[in-house]
């Protein structure tokens, strides 16, 4: 909770920091790297640093979390804190860390607003800055102790499966021999690999089997850039990693999460290679032999392009009251259907809990039907890929 003087201060304020967000991440960025260049090379993930949209979701997090604090002073938003601790966390992003982030932050902060920022503004924001960074310290803490610590751990991979021409499935045990902890149905873990140039990039993907398995599985699409080069770590994968290749791997983490204690009605939406938390949580399902009603929603370029199809279709097939709707762009077979994910006429029952995972504007449109039927928002879970920039777009 702000003080009272620093809430006035930053609501004052609060136009001109957000209109200047993104230079002051930029330079914030920019100063970091220069003074810490290993954390670009080991840390950051130097495709979305090179696209910006690293710096989109940092900015938005920043402006959303000063917002909460004024518009809600008695209450902590701890979905948002949540999502970025888990991330966090799956780095091994360290307490001191955030003393460095906050040397470089609010050095950018003045040199873009300069005279603007006078002591009481800096102290202000200082707060801010720091009612947020100790939630996420906290936050990472708990995850950390629950988890057996930061840090890798080596995986050797067992068996590699090419699921489409774009995406492989790897399973993996651990190369020291030691137990397999469960999982919670949609979470996913830091794969760390070295990159020809010496680099240590490290990536999330969702694990896709059954959350009790004695092995860890993961699937990987390999990123086309386009007008952005390749993805580093999924063309890496995809080329290089074989069976007897050892992986590090971190242990689970992730807030997206299936929550199916009772027989609540769920809907599970995903798109393109969203589709991995979704299988677990169906396997989760299946093996716990749920009850509930569950509609299985995914789209996709074709049938061809369906990542994991054959297990889609088959643990949803072992659910005692499961509908599927699979909806694909070109080459859609006998019941599928032609065209983009449209929940006009899929029945939502009352009650309903979802869970969704996708591109941006999947999620935005899914969601916003879901409310059309009555889905309560605070019942629809997402997960988005790479940089949250949901944040720095609502």
């Amino acid at each position: 909770m702000l003080t009272e003087q620093s809430a006035a201060t930053v609501r004052a304020t609060l136009p001109a920091v957000g209109a200047a967000i993104g230079e002051i991440t930029e330079r914030f960025y920019d100063r970091l790297f220069a003074a810490h260049p290993e954390l670009l090379r080991d840390l950051f993930n130097r495709g979305n640093q090179a696209a910006g949209t690293q710096r989109q979701a940092l900015a938005g997090s920043i402006a959303a979390f000063a917002t909460h604090l004024l518009d809600h002073p008695d209450r902590r938003p701890d979905a948002m804190l949540a999502r970025i601790a888990h991330k966090h966390a799956s780095l091994g992003v360290a307490p001191e860390q955030y003393q460095v982030v906050h040397e470089h932050l609010f050095a950018a902060i003045v040199e873009i607003l300069g005279e603007a920022v006078t002591p009481e503004v800096a102290a202000a924001w200082d707060e801010v800055y720091w009612l947020m960074a100790n939630a996420l310290i906290a936050i990472e803490k708990r995850l950390y102790e629950e988890s057996g610590g930061p840090g890798p751990r080596p995986w050797e991979v067992v068996e590699r499966v090419e699921e489409t021409t774009d995406v492989v499935t790897f399973r993996l045990r651990p190369a020291d021999g030691g137990p397999v902890t469960a999982f919670r149905a949609g979470q996913y873990v830091s794969v760390g690999v070295t990159l020809p140039d010496g680099a240590r990039q490290i990536r999330q993907y969702s694990l896709t089997g059954a959350p009790a398995e004695s092995v860890r599985q993961f699937s990987v699409k390999r990123v086309h850039g386009g007008a952005t080069p390749d993805g580093e770590v999924s063309t890496h994968l995809h080329a290089h990693v074989r069976p007897g290749d050892v992986l590090e791997l971190s242990e689970p983490y992730g807030d997206l999460v299936l929550d199916a204690g009772d027989d609540t009605p769920l809907l599970l939406a995903s798109a393109g290679i969203g589709v991995t938390p979704m299988i677990a949580m169906l396997a989760c399902l299946a093996e716990g032999g749920y009850q509930g009603p569950v509609t299985v929603v995914h789209g996709d370029r074709s049938p061809a392009d369906h990542a994991l199809r054959a297990d889609h279709t088959a643990y949803a097939g072992k659910l005692s009251d499961a509908d599927t709707h699979f909806f694909y762009e070109r080459d859609a077979a006998p019941g599928t259907r032609t065209g983009l994910v449209d929940l006009t006429d899929i029945a939502v029952r009352p009650g309903t809990r979802a869970y969704l995972c996708g591109p941006l504007p999947f999620l935005r449109a899914v969601r916003a039907q879901l409310i059309a039927k009555g889905v309560a928002p605070a019942a629809i879970h997402y997960e988005v890929f790479g940089p949250d920039l949901w944040l720095a777009q609502d």
